[in-house]
């Protein structure tokens, strides 16, 4: 992830934004990157203008920093205590805190690199025409998205949400988050504004030393929203049973290790250029 979730109520989603833990996020930093430099490994050409669309601490920007040191880059995000240690690490980059929902270019962009922050977003089927919409003639939409929401690391949340003396705090807040297309909604969306359309899947594999760390993964994410609205013994209560599903679920060694598996979307697309 590198925005702060989406959540239904804008004072809980001020104080989840405020509570971004730096070192949680960077805890599994190669992990995260891996994906971000598989996108950009995509990208065909030397874009002038790049959006950094969701940006979080800084990482994807600085990939593509290196990957084009002439170009213009922007690095947008929504969430201050992310650029904060974005603008630490970068210091001269151009920053835009902006919910990447509203966000709109002041020119158009060669490339829009949105790397594991569009799936907090719904509409897609609004949101990703729009965002081609603000590419320039032969620009590039290059997107990475989470797709777990049926692993059991995340349709276990919904499950204890909705099966404890909490489920009328927390069911709700599992319906808020947005569902990302499939692959075929994202090429009918696309297809008739690309010149090129790439659509790919990757699932990762993780070996984690336990059902730990799959919490620490999601803490300063995904379980954000279920475990702020409880106290901390509730908190507690929900981890516990947490743990204890995902050590089934995932078929954990007798030493507690396991293999967490990470499944993503990536979506390609260059803007064709105007024709004489």
């Amino acid at each position: 992830m590198t925005d702060a979730p989406r959540v239904a109520d804008a004072q809980t989603a001020a104080r989840l934004t405020t509570e971004w833990d730096a070192a949680l996020y960077f805890k599994f930093g190669a992990e995260r990157a891996q994906p971000a430099h598989d996108l950009l490994a995509r990208v065909d050409f030397t874009p002038r203008r790049i959006v950094d669309l969701g940006c979080g601490p800084g990482a994807s920007t600085r990939m593509l920093m290196d990957r084009f040191p002439q170009a213009e880059i922007v690095a947008v995000s929504n969430s201050e205590p992310m650029l904060a240690e974005a603008r630490r690490s970068l210091p001269g980059m151009t920053f835009d805190q902006t919910d990447i929902s509203e966000w709109r270019p002041h020119q158009p962009a060669d490339l829009i690199f949105a790397n594991s922050s569009l799936q907090w977003l719904r509409k897609h089927e609004i949101l990703f025409p729009r965002l081609m919409s603000c590419l320039a003639e032969g620009g590039a939409l290059a997107v990475q998205m989470a797709d777990n929401l049926h692993e059991p690391s995340h349709s276990l949340m919904r499950m204890i949400a909705a099966d404890g003396p909490w489920s009328n705090r927390l069911a709700p807040i599992a319906e808020t988050r947005a569902v990302i297309g499939t692959h075929i909604d994202y090429y009918n969306w696309l297809k008739p504004l690309s010149d090129r359309l790439d659509i790919w899947e990757t699932t990762y594999v993780h070996p984690l030393s336990g059902v730990d760390e799959v919490v620490d993964w999601f803490r300063s994410g995904a379980l954000r929203p279920f475990l702020d609205p409880l106290g901390p013994h509730e908190q507690a209560e929900f981890l516990d049973r947490y743990k204890r599903d995902l050590a089934d679920a995932y078929d954990a060694d007798p030493d507690g290790s396991l293999l967490f598996l990470y499944p993503r979307l990536f979506i390609y697309a260059r803007k064709g250029k105007a024709k004489a």
